[in-house]
């Protein structure tokens, strides 16, 4: 199974600047600047004359094997920028975007910033203000990064010339840290993607046994290739697998169901933790159906690449999984650089207990020798791991 990125995105009126370029409150100056469209990462978006369009090639369009697609899953592209350092820490960002965008189409832009851990919030749309679309981070960032994000029939629009942003330095005492403790964990039915040779939301192509896996929302989707955004997926099997988030699905695309009802895009009537598909098919939430209007035939909160699905977690049908969304943690994350065995202890005869793929995230813990501990009683060679943080020995085994 897969389903794209189509989302029904901010409205935005059609042709010209959209937005100011300067929030309108008072304080210090904005810092203000134009993303270069040349230097983008497109991943279904196609740049002519100096104009970015929806690529009708490479765009992605939410579908779904178990139902027909419905006519408002519209092709969907992305022009992720480099990210940019600020003088000062930001809590806001105003966006201001230039072309023609026809009536059912839209052109937004998302933004996120870096955390004081180091790690990158979530990705948050442009939110209509009073003075024009902004997005509003939460915590201060003094590195922040954009990409724009295009929906529509790729024949008639939307065309964007230019994507200014104004960040406004954040208020004295804004902490650059959100105060989280403690990476989110919740029980969800998992499916298998497959779709090998086909492309992901990022723009990755699908391979053969390919280690990685889709969320329903945009705000967790991994840049082509990073790993900013892991999962810890554990089956029932007792194996545990450690993958990025490259693609968007099961079912929906704007059910970060993750998040707490107040910041949750979609469905913040739901329990936290309770994906839209899972409401809609075991008790009937919204007449049973997805945001497309198409009938839910499965509970599914993630999806499962091929490799991740058989080998990694040893898994031969769709099952309940546990999943730990790590970067919503405080741990310290440090990417695995080639896809490694997780060990039962810090010793190569030790049992393998799970899989950490090539480009994730593990959470680093303690060191012990040569080894890293990412969980309980699981470890991974140091050697595997990019730039591993500093941190404290692990205890004896033993230790109170």
């Amino acid at each position: 199974m897969k389903w794209g990125t189509a989302t029904a995105l901010l409205g935005i009126a059609s042709s010209l600047a959209l937005g100011p370029t300067t929030p309108a409150e008072a304080g210090p100056p904005a810092t203000s600047w134009t993303a270069d469209l040349r230097h983008g990462e497109a991943s279904g978006v196609v740049l002519h004359g100096g104009v970015a369009r929806i690529d009708p090639r490479t765009a992605f369009v939410a579908v779904a094997e178990e139902a027909p697609a419905d006519a408002t899953a519209q092709p969907t592209g992305l022009l992720t920028f480099p990210a940019r350092r600020l003088d000062a820490a930001t809590d806001r960002v105003a966006v201001t975007v230039t072309g023609q965008v026809p009536a059912g189409a839209t052109a937004t832009v998302d933004v996120r910033g870096r955390r004081g851990t180091g790690g990158w919030t979530e990705w948050i749309p442009a939110a209509p203000a009073p003075d024009g679309p902004a997005v509003t981070l939460p915590t201060a960032s003094a590195e922040v990064q954009a990409r724009l994000v295009l929906s529509g029939d790729p024949g008639a629009g939307p065309t964007v010339r230019e994507v200014a942003l104004a960040a406004r330095p954040a208020p004295p005492g804004r902490a650059e840290s959100d105060g989280r403790t403690l990476a989110a964990s919740y029980r969800v039915f998992a499916t298998r993607e497959g779709l090998v040779g086909g492309t992901t939301a990022n723009g990755h192509v699908i391979r053969a046994r390919d280690h990685f896996v889709a969320l329903p929302s945009r705000r967790a989707l991994a840049p082509r290739g990073s790993s900013d955004y892991s999962v810890k997926v554990c089956a029932p099997t007792g194996r545990c697998a450690f993958a990025p988030v490259w693609d968007v699905g099961p079912w929906n695309t704007r059910d970060d169901y993750w998040n707490p009802g107040h910041q949750r895009q979609q469905w913040g009537d739901l329990p936290q933790g309770v994906p839209q598909a899972q409401a809609a098919h075991d008790r009937g939430y919204n007449g049973g159906k997805d945001q497309y209007n198409r009938k839910v035939a499965n509970p599914a909160g993630i999806d499962l690449a091929d490799g991740l699905f058989w080998d990694a977690l040893g898994l031969k049908n769709n099952a309940w999984v546990q999943v730990e969304y790590l970067w919503t943690g405080k741990e310290s994350l440090a990417r695995v650089q080639a896809g490694t065995d997780v060990l039962a202890a810090p010793d190569a005869a030790a049992e393998v207990v799970g899989f950490a793929a090539g480009r994730a995230s593990v959470p680093v813990q303690c060191v012990q020798d040569r080894w890293l501990r990412i969980g309980r009683n699981e470890y991974v060679e140091a050697a595997a791991v990019r730039s591993p943080p500093q941190v404290a020995a692990c205890s004896p085994p033993n230790a109170p």
